[in-house]
């Protein structure tokens, strides 16, 4: 019983491990004049369809403060930033915005891969 568990936690913690490093790119930082990024409003965080690089046409636009839980997301995704006044955007393993593992800046973007990621935060 013991191996098993021992086997569990390593399959999980080279999970979390490999999730961490499929980080990708990382967008240069978008100016906060007001105006869209790649089609993303200003005020608002876009997620963007798997392999699309560079972003352009967003499938997910979230613009109100809270917890967006994600469904069927696998695999490389733009997310983008474009929220006012640097709000932040948190990544999270968790649905509800539990067990978050990165924040984005206002202004800033990231391609990584959202098959563990079952929502996203959007918070000052």
């Amino acid at each position: 019983m013991r191996k098993m568990f021992r086997a569990a936690a390593a399959a999980a913690v080279a999970t979390v491990a490999a999730a961490v490093m499929t980080v990708g790119s990382t967008a240069t930082a978008q100016a906060a004049d007001g105006t869209p990024w790649a089609g993303c409003s200003y005020g608002a965080a876009c997620v963007y369809p798997e392999n699309q690089d560079p972003p352009t046409t967003k499938t997910h636009e979230f613009v109100a403060y809270g917890a967006y839980n994600l469904s069927n997301q696998y695999g490389m995704h733009w997310i983008l930033n474009n929220q006012y006044d640097n709000g932040k955007v948190d990544l999270c393993y968790g649905y509800n915005g539990t067990n978050c593992f990165h924040t984005l800046q206002g202004g800033s973007g990231i391609r990584i891969d959202f098959t563990p990621i079952n929502s996203v935060v959007l918070r000052p």
